[in-house]
């Protein structure tokens, strides 16, 4: 009995986590996709339309987090904990490679400079902003002149079936996009907003 309910448990927990990785996906190719798209913005009232991420929010970051709620997955959007868009250092990782944290694991990763974070509202039943800035104008997206990459980072709860070898365990999945190239007289930091 024991080796069926663990064989039934590490399956639903093989499909989470397989959801987890196709929505990180989806995720990062539209905010690879979007690297012109400009600051985000609130609207008038501070309620949510779209954008719902500040003007020191890059625009393809909520573009990432709307492409991710909107898509069509087996994970369930209040299993996730956290939503991170971030700028890649040259190992995937969200931080700079003067801070000397690029030996970073997903188990030791801050959200520092560059990058922001996104909750999950159940009573929006959206992502929401939650924190951390990334000025969308310093963005290079030059093909020629190396690149910038956009991470995207999610960690979700897995809650088991029948609770017998645990109740819940966190899952996390990361994924790298070097952004698309931008016009030439347009792609360079500064060059657009």
């Amino acid at each position: 009995m024991a080796l069926l309910l663990g064989i039934i448990e590490m399956a639903l927990l093989m499909k989470d986590d397989v959801a987890l990785s196709s929505a990180v996906r989806n995720g990062g190719r539209t905010a690879s996709a979007n690297a012109g798209a400009g600051p985000g913005g609130l609207n008038e009232g501070g309620d949510c339309v779209s954008p719902c991420s500040p003007a020191n929010a890059p625009m393809f970051a909520q573009l990432a987090a709307n492409a991710i709620q909107t898509a069509g997955s087996a994970l369930p959007k209040d299993s996730i904990q956290e939503l991170w868009v971030y700028k890649a250092n040259a190992k995937g990782f969200p931080c700079t490679l003067t801070t000397g944290c690029e030996t970073n694991t997903s188990t030791a990763m801050t959200c520092g400079a560059n990058c922001v974070k996104y909750k999950w509202n159940a009573t929006k039943d959206q992502f929401r902003y939650s924190s951390g800035t990334w000025t969308s104008s310093t963005v290079n997206a030059c093909a020629n002149n190396n690149p910038d990459s956009v991470g995207i980072y999610m960690v979700a709860r897995h809650d088991f079936l029948t609770g017998f070898f645990t109740n819940n365990v966190n899952i996390d999945d990361r994924a790298v996009f070097t952004f698309e190239p931008l016009a030439t007289l347009t792609c360079a930091p500064g060059a657009h907003s």
